[in-house]
This record gives structure tokens, C-alpha cells and sequence, in this order.
């Protein structure tokens, strides 16, 4: 297994390193940071975000954190407390990634695992978690995680989702409105 890896808030050393983890993932056309302008404008949207604060249409209460192993950032998780309709057919609660050169070491399942525990220690108890259907790499770490294959679902302007639920014992949620919450997450990939 690879080594421990921690979550943390975005801090102001992260900059360099995770704009360019930004660029290299754009090639995979993902969004590793979903929001734009000065470095301190991103960490200010990210706590605002943290905190459910001035949410813009279509957001919901979410963290952005670090995802690093010995001090150095690997990847990055966007754990949602609340599902909207958006989240609850194609986005989930939890979008992660893990940067290129740190693929392959067991860092993405770490990521998932420690993004489940912190929604289920704020009374989540079912976790949506969605990958794109051409992901398999993604796909066999949300089920190393637990996660049972609900569908797969068409977009407007990609490829198909898989939509998985972790600790889904007693069947799928049917809505947005049986799902789970205590709080509100984000719309983004």
C-alpha cells in the first residue's frame, strides 16, 4: 500500500504545484480547481464554499482539500454535503483526482476513503460517487470503496456516468429528496 495520505484545506504554498496539476489535467478535459482568478480569490471562494456561505446558483456546501502524502500535494478531493439535482444524477458527493505522475500508487483510493469518512461523520450515510463510464481505473477504486453500481447514465455533452452508492445497505435512494443530508456540496466534476 502506498503511504498515509492526509486531506487539508488549500493553502497559500499550494499555488504552483496545483496550477499545474490544473494544466496537465486539462488534457483529460477535467477541472482540477473549480474557480478562477487570484490565488487568494480561489482560497476565499473555498472557504466560502466550506462554510455555505454566498453559494451561487447551483452549488451547494463543499470542501475543497489537498490531498497530500509527506508534505507534498498528490491530488485533490470536492466532498458535497447535499445533493442537487444536478449532483444526484450525474455529479455525486465526492469528485477527486488524483495528478498524473502520482497515478498508480493507491493515493485515489485513499482520497475516496477518507472523503466517505468525513460525510459519514456528518451523518451521510449514503454516498453517491460517479465516474465517467469510459474510467475503468475509477471505477475499480470507487468499488475497492465499497461502491455498488446503481446505473449508468447519458449526458447532453460526454460520456456516460457511472453512478455508484457507498453504504447503500437497504437499496438506492430514488431522489434528491431521500437522500441522506445534513448540510449542502458542489457541481463540479
Amino acid at each position: 500500500m502506498s503511504e498515509i495520505l492526509r486531506l487539508r484545506p488549500l493553502a497559500h504554498t499550494d499555488e504552483a504545484e496545483l496550477r499545474k496539476f490544473h494544466e496537465q489535467l486539462r488534457a483529460d478535459d477535467f477541472e482540477f480547481l473549480q474557480a478562477e482568478g487570484t490565488w487568494d480569490d480561489i482560497i476565499a471562494t473555498y472557504e466560502r464554499e466550506a462554510r455555505g456561505i454566498d453559494l451561487p446558483p447551483g452549488r451547494v456546501r463543499a470542501e475543497f482539500l489537498v490531498a497530500e502524502v509527506a508534505d507534498h500535494p498528490v491530488g485533490r478531493t470536492s466532498i458535497r454535503y447535499e445533493l442537487n439535482d444536478f449532483l444526484f444524477s450525474l455529479g455525486g458527493h465526492v469528485g477527486y483526482a488524483v495528478a498524473p505522475e502520482f497515478r498508480g500508487r493507491g493515493y485515489a483510493q485513499q482520497i475516496l476513503s477518507r472523503s466517505v469518512e468525513r460525510l459519514r461523520a456528518s451523518g451521510i450515510t449514503s454516498v453517491l460517487v460517479t465516474c465517467d463510464e469510459t474510467n475503468a481505473a475509477s471505477a475499480r477504486v470507487i468499488e475497492r470503496c465499497g461502491g455498488v453500481l446503481e446505473d449508468v447514465r447519458e449526458t447532453c455533452d460526454g460520456p456516460a456516468k457511472r453512478r455508484y452508492w457507498i453504504g447503500a445497505d437497504s437499496g438506492f435512494p430514488q431522489s434528491v429528496s431521500t437522500v441522506t443530508t445534513s448540510a449542502t456540496g458542489t457541481a463540479d466534476p
